[in-house]
């Protein structure tokens, strides 16, 4: 996962970028990006780690400009490399222009490839400089049926010859001297909104919890396979690719990446938590004293499921702040002592306890035993774990960054097996029809659930 942030018109818009990019911390801590134009030339600043270490306050008084895009990274594709920071810029034949990508390209490999064959030089590992490339080189016409304004007759087409290339997910920002552009795959993988403030700026951004923190307000979404071009004559809308038949939104956006206060596929994380924590109360029925959630991002599931089964909900670990997302850090062995920072059992709340343990998803399996393990420590009289998703049987290609099948517990091992391992008196996923059902309740329809069913959409 990562996260991307645009402004249009505002004097303070790389400013206003990097408070985007803070809200959007959690998709992505490894590094951060921006982009500003003050409608001559594309200035970037780029570092590692998080946006606060990347950029400084220095940096943003430097960066003037109206327009700016922004980025915060995890490798899903290209490794931990300085190379691989976003935005990326290029200059061409067709001016200058700076992209930034959230997702995935399932055939990046080949294209790539096949752009070196014709001479291409790459100076990253990551799938977003094939968009680079192909926009660069692209010299077909644009679709007969597309009538394009005249500010877009030379730049967008381009686009669209990119968009017809590559296969997979991406949403885009891309930031050209006096304009703005939002772009988003057909199946709609990956989130992306629009929003304004009170005084004309327009926002892009991965989620909506990014508008809020520049006071703008969400307007819709980016919709699928929607090229959004924002300038000073206003905004255009065009869709060069014909639609896949449904829409196929990443379910584990609700499920543990997007912020609980976002507002994503048109509907809130918040209640759409909530409701599978409900759902699993009304699957799994267990005798026990407590609910205790695995903070933070299983803590709506587990309120959800205290209101429904009627057990007492306390907040049983205590999470430190100063530790970033164990299941986004890069590295196993770091992933495995930030488990022993990141979380702590409340002694008073736990001993002598049966207590039911709520978490978002099992994906390795590491961090459930060793929470297991925490709570026995402290005293637990039974722990029941609870997974407020399906097992995670196989990887994902289209931005999330789990693991081989080969490390993946439930592609390997049964539930009992994984009960047995972790340590846990007993083991409950929610169906994939209970998960559907909790998001379809509040309207969404046209999910990706690959990682729970290996059915890919596109490959």
């Amino acid at each position: 996962m990562c996260g991307v942030f645009g402004v249009f018109d505002h004097k303070d818009a790389a400013y206003l970028t990097y408070l985007g990019l803070h809200s959007l911390q959690h998709r992505g801590q490894e590094s951060a990006g921006i982009a500003v134009s003050d409608g001559y030339d594309i200035n970037l600043k780029l570092g590692q780690g998080l946006v606060t270490r990347a950029i400084k306050s220095e940096d943003l008084q430097e960066m003037k400009g109206s327009l700016a895009i922004g980025h915060v990274r995890y490798s899903t594709a290209g490794g931990s490399n300085p190379k691989n920071i976003q935005p990326f810029y290029a200059h061409f034949y067709g001016g200058s222009f700076a992209i930034a990508h959230n997702g995935n390209l399932v055939n990046a490999d080949k294209i790539r490839l096949e752009l070196e064959k014709e001479g291409a030089i790459f100076r990253s590992t990551s799938d977003t400089e094939v968009f680079v490339h192909l926009i660069a080189k692209s010299k077909e016409p644009p679709p007969a049926h597309i009538m394009l304004h005249q500010n877009d007759k030379e730049f967008i087409p381009l686009v669209f010859n990119a968009m017809r290339k590559v296969k997979g997910a991406y949403s885009l920002v891309i930031l050209r001297e006096n304009q703005l552009i939002a772009v988003r795959d057909p199946f709609g993988f990956r989130p992306l909104v629009l929003g304004k403030n009170k005084s004309g700026s327009y926002f892009v951004a991965s989620e909506s919890c990014a508008l809020d923190i520049v006071d703008a307000e969400y307007l819709r979404d980016v919709k699928p396979g929607e090229v959004l071009v924002i300038d000073d004559a206003g905004l255009r809308s065009y869709f060069p690719l014909e639609f896949p038949e449904n829409a196929k939104k990443c379910i584990f956006e609700f499920v543990y990446f997007a912020r609980p206060d976002s507002l994503i596929f048109g509907d809130w994380v918040y209640e759409i938590r909530k409701e599978m924590g409900r759902t699993l109360a009304r699957e799994v029925k267990i005798d026990a004293d407590v609910v205790v959630p695995v903070l933070d991002s299983g803590l709506l599931a587990a309120k959800g499921y205290s209101e429904e089964s009627g057990i007492p909900f306390e907040i049983g670990l205590v999470r430190s702040h100063y530790v970033g997302r164990s299941f986004i850090q890069p590295v196993q062995s770091i992933r495995d002592l930030s488990v022993k920072l990141k979380l702590n059992p409340v002694k008073q709340v736990i001993d002598g306890k049966r207590v039911i343990i709520v978490d978002d998803s099992l994906v390795r399996g590491t961090t459930s035993k060793k929470i297991v393990n925490m709570l026995r420590n402290a005293g637990a009289k039974e722990v029941h774990l609870l997974i407020s998703s399906p097992p995670v049987i196989s990887p994902c290609y289209y931005g999330i960054d789990t693991p081989t099948k080969e490390e993946l517990i439930a592609a390997n091992k049964s539930i009992e097996e994984i009960r047995d391992y972790i340590g846990a008196d007993s083991l409950h996923y929610l169906s994939l029809e209970g998960m559907i059902g909790a998001a379809n309740k509040y309207k969404q329809k046209g999910f990706c659930t690959a990682c729970f069913t290996g059915d890919y959409p596109v490959l």
